[in-house]
């Protein structure tokens, strides 16, 4: 390759890190997770890894958008390295063990899945305990580790989905039942839903509106979702409200 070939594909390639550094800024900040040996510098580093590596092996010929491409490999450096380092202490991972055998118990009991308060109260704790393990459930499920929550627990803290494509009449009634059980989340819940999905804030803006921390915007977003995902799977009959 000649040396002025070899200057316009650098140039390129750093012209493609830097235009996509918002985001890289954007996926980052709208990551919730329950670390406790890093903090959002950390896995912005990680992402970064991620962006260089998909400037570096982009392949504009296939016809996939840079944006596209890159999303994937930020997000993926991310998790790789966060599973690497195996970032969930022993003592958190203990929690989500004994939020699971609650949940299941109660479920047993009542037939139902219960309610972040009913859990709560077998554990003989407060909820903002229940919300500390849930957002620990929610960052292990998203990195896949080998301790982490179960499927049923993992289905619980996930984004309800439908089996069905979008445009659906099935997917048409997750969105109606969605829109109404949002709508009946408790005031805080509500808002913090809101303005994640609805309006795409990042999570430090969302925990500047509410006047917490990030952690703790993470901690209302892990129970408001398995609020949700609750009162979907009792209205619906369903085991879980996603595969």
């Amino acid at each position: 390759m000649k040396p002025q070939r070899v200057n316009e594909d650098g140039a390129r390639r750093e012209q493609l890190i830097l235009d996509h550094i918002p985001l890289l800024k954007h996926l980052v900040g709208r990551m919730g997770f329950d670390t406790a040996s890093f903090d959002r510098d950390d896995i912005y580093g990680f992402g970064m890894l991620g962006l260089i590596a998909a400037a570096d092996s982009w392949e504009p010929e296939r016809g996939l958008q840079f944006s596209t491409y890159a999303y994937t490999r930020i997000r993926g450096a991310i998790l790789d390295e966060l599973r690497r380092q195996d970032f969930l202490p022993r003592s958190r991972r203990e929690k989500v063990r004994g939020l699971e055998t609650a949940i299941h118990n109660l479920e047993q009991l009542h037939g139902v899945r219960p309610t972040p308060e009913e859990i709560a109260n077998e554990l003989g704790c407060t909820l903002d305990d229940v919300d500390e393990a849930l957002a620990t459930a929610a960052s292990a499920a998203q990195t896949s580790l080998d301790d982490g929550p179960g499927e049923g627990l993992a289905a619980m803290l996930a984004d309800p989905q439908c089996d069905d494509p979008m445009g659906s009449v099935e997917w048409q009634e997750l969105k109606n039942l969605l829109a109404e059980q949002i709508t009946e989340l408790p005031e805080q819940e509500k808002t913090v839903i809101t303005l994640y999905y609805a309006e795409e804030l990042l999570l430090r803006e969302i925990a500047d509106v509410l006047g917490v921390t990030e952690s703790r915007v993470s901690q209302i977003h892990s129970r408001a979702l398995y609020r949700l995902n609750q009162k979907l799977s009792a209205l619906t009959g369903s085991e879980d409200t996603r595969s």
